[in-house]
């Protein structure tokens, strides 16, 4: 069998800022420790952080394409157990607006994405107690049975965690029992899961902000079994709220190391080291493991968070040079408890564009057993989501056919294909649209490429796509009924 390359610990001795320390790190030749990661996240320009971010992603993936993928966010229900104070979603079971979409209107809302050539859902709600095994099992039944090719990417950890609370499957232990139900859930159809609820692990800020959801560990054990199971998933991360910089390198560490445990326990392969002329063969051919990592900034809109002030808010002109309560409580081991500092978890520390394609860059150099690094154009807009392909990135995500949970936040981005692709062509790259393990299935290098085929980009705007699909769809409908 063969095995993962290990970058050597040799180096962990050197200057974060030392030009052949980045230089063997973007060969993948050098591993970071978390000291110098976040010396790299606080003190190395801007600029140069990028480009050497931009290195590392060029060794993995190569000069020539990057990638995006067709599919539909689908919140089957806003109901939910949890209090997150980030969440501007979440619904009681009591109130006027609180939802759980009927199976038909889940099928019609795959149908129209299979209409525009989608290829994945990704099905995601709140933690409701009124849905039994049962209601899940027949969704994906009925799911696979309609739309036998549509790869389903659904349930995050913490709605697992609400599952094993719901359902009370056997075991002896949190792992068994994880087993027990997502087994059941994979033979009736799931694929595999998305990094949602995962925010920031370190407990002092989770505790905050995360009221009624899953601990760092039941998170990571979650994960850990659909590993196990041969599923590829996702990881994510939150930031710029209450966190400190060293909560942001601690999260990282948590998903690195854990990948170390999936990639040694569960099979490895050796990614090729040339793939400029071949993205299909550049992913590792492994057993289950984390397959990308996605993080953004905390959208404050309409959610209780957000009413927090702002750090240092305006007037408060002696905290100019204090430490960020978040700071002050954020330790590399993830150790930080709230008594550290009064202020901790009453004043935000929002995150712009430099502040997010810092993180990013990060996160390219550090985990350097993730495949892909995904842009967060969904939150940051289009053009710094373009910018972010220059910042250690691979992927722009998906065409957003609909989005529920961060527009509910006051986000409301939804690109479709063509502008897609034209941002990832202006960037320097040739679009390629993907698959959920990051196949590509389409490379667009012919004329008849969705955005080479546009001759008025005034159609093409950012929109709410969704709703643009679902009134062509009435329309059909009434056209139909004319006939």
């Amino acid at each position: 069998m063969q095995t993962i390359y290990q970058p050597p610990a040799e180096h962990a001795n050197l200057d974060a800022t030392d030009p052949g320390l980045l230089a063997a790190v973007a060969r993948g030749e050098a591993r970071l420790t978390p000291e110098q990661a976040l010396a790299l996240l606080e003190q190395t320009p801007t600029f140069e952080l990028g480009r050497w971010a931009d290195a590392r992603c060029r060794q993995v993936h190569g000069d020539r394409f990057r990638t995006y993928v067709i599919d539909r966010n689908i919140n089957y229900t806003n109901v939910c157990t949890a209090k997150c104070t980030f969440c501007a979603f979440r619904r009681d079971a009591t109130d006027h607006d609180a939802y759980t979409l009927e199976y038909e209107q889940l099928f019609e809302k795959i149908a129209q994405l299979r209409n525009i050539g989608g290829t994945q859902i990704l099905m995601q709600g709140g933690m409701n107690p009124e849905l039994g095994l049962d209601w899940y099992i027949q969704l994906l039944h009925g799911i696979k049975e309609r739309f036998p090719g549509m790869h389903v990417h659904g349930f995050s950890p913490p709605e697992f965690i609400e599952f094993v609370d719901f359902f009370n499957p056997p075991g002896k232990n949190l792992e068994e029992k994880l087993r027990w139900v997502m087994v059941r859930l994979q033979q009736a159809g799931l694929d595999s899961l998305p990094g949602g609820g995962g925010e920031i692990f370190a407990p002092a800020v989770r505790r905050k902000i995360g009221l009624g959801k899953c601990d760092a560990e039941a998170w990571l054990t979650t994960m850990y079994v659909a590993h196990s199971l041969g599923m590829y998933t996702s990881a994510t991360m939150m930031f710029g709220h209450i966190e400190g910089h060293a909560d942001r390198i601690h999260h990282m560490k948590l998903v690195r190391d854990w990948q170390d445990k999936a990639l040694r326990d569960f099979g490895t392969g050796e990614a090729p080291v040339d793939v400029a002329n071949d993205p299909s063969i550049a992913k590792p051919s492994t057993g289950g493991h984390y397959v990308s990592f996605i993080s953004w900034p905390f959208q404050p809109d309409n959610t209780p968070l957000g009413r927090c002030r702002e750090w240092p808010a305006e007037g408060d002109v002696e905290q100019y040079g204090e430490p960020f309560p978040g700071d002050a409580v954020a330790k590399l081991d993830g150790s930080g408890t709230k008594d550290l500092h009064p202020e901790f978890g009453r004043r935000l520390r929002l995150a712009g564009a430099t502040s997010y394609l810092r993180t990013q860059a990060t996160s390219r150099l550090f985990l350097d057993n993730i495949y892909s690094i995904g842009s967060s154009w969904v939150t940051m807009g289009p053009h710094i989501g373009q910018v972010a392909l220059m910042f250690g990135a691979n992927d722009m995500g998906s065409v957003m056919m609909e989005e529920n949970v961060v527009s509910a936040a006051g986000t409301t981005y939804c690109l479709d294909e063509a502008l897609l692709c034209r941002l990832i062509r202006e960037s320097g790259f040739t679009p390629a649209q993907r698959d959920n393990t990051y196949d590509v299935l389409r490379m667009h290098t012919a004329d008849d490429s969705p955005d080479l085929r546009v001759t008025d980009w005034s159609q093409h705007r950012a929109k709410s796509l969704h709703k643009q699909a679902e009134a062509e769809h009435k329309a059909e409908l009434t056209v139909s009924a004319g006939n």
